[in-house]
């Protein structure tokens, strides 16, 4: 059986800011339609990976590929274009506008205020976001504005954004940060049925979450992978016990 391409891959990455090495990676890559899970404490460069990934951050040496293209030197909005979407720890929606208005806004060519002002979706643009929205139990708040809805739902609700935009990667910024015991399982299960469709690299620090996603683990500490493989394999790595789980 052939193997999936790599959508992603991260080769002799090197980071700094201000002579603080960020990030050293030898190698990272991400297989096409793959559910990747990366921990590690606080500063070890997790939310870096994903600025390198999504082209926020320059890197000082090295290359990065997106669906086998170098996109080491590209900007962050061409990065884009190119199917990278984006979900940072703190819901970024538009509180004014509805739930539904949120969606219209994230559907593909739909960025702009000039292209909002003269367009409509389609009946099948319409479906699609009724159905996602009825799969993280949105249905019912279409006319609500966003500044309403609990911290779970907003968290969907971004989700929902970046999957109405179909990218082919989605970066997931802790997902599970501040929802309920429900809301968690929900969102993993969402995580879980994407899983096919589109490639995910999931920041997370709630180990139960983790769990739940039942994926490889990638840990990064200083910058540096630690390990990888599934979340009994790291947790049973003394230098992952020493350096994250063991804390």
């Amino acid at each position: 059986m052939t193997s999936a391409p790599d959508i992603v891959r991260l080769e002799s990455i090197v980071v700094e800011f201000d002579g603080f090495r960020a990030l050293d990676i030898a190698e990272f890559a991400i297989a096409c339609n793959e559910l990747r899970v990366v921990v590690g404490p606080n500063g070890a460069g997790k939310t870096t990976l994903c600025d390198v990934i999504s082209g926020k951050t320059r890197v000082k040496s090295g290359r990065v590929f997106f669906d086998q293209r170098e996109s080491t030197h590209l900007k962050d909005t061409d990065i884009s274009r190119l199917g990278v979407g984006r979900k940072f720890q703190t819901p970024t929606i538009f509180d004014s506008l509805t739930v539904y208005q949120n969606m219209e806004l994230a559907l593909p060519g739909r960025r702009g205020i000039i292209s909002n002002l003269f367009k409509r979706e389609s009946r099948a643009q319409s479906d699609r976001i009724l159905g996602i929205l009825s799969r993280v139990h949105l249905a019912d708040e279409l006319d609500r504005p966003a500044k309403f809805l609990s911290h779970g739902q907003r968290q969907w609700l971004e989700i929902s954004m970046l999957i109405v935009g179909d990218p082919k990667l989605l970066l997931v910024d802790e997902p599970a940060a501040g929802l309920t015991d429900k809301e968690t399982a929900l969102t993993a299960e969402l995580l879980l049925e994407l899983k096919g469709q589109h490639t995910i690299m999931v920041i997370e620090h709630d180990m139960e979450f983790v769990r739940m996603l039942n994926s490889r683990v990638t840990v990064l500490d200083n910058g540096k992978v630690l390990a990888d493989g599934t979340l009994d394999e790291v947790q049973k790595n003394t230098q992952v016990i020493d350096a994250y789980l063991g804390r």
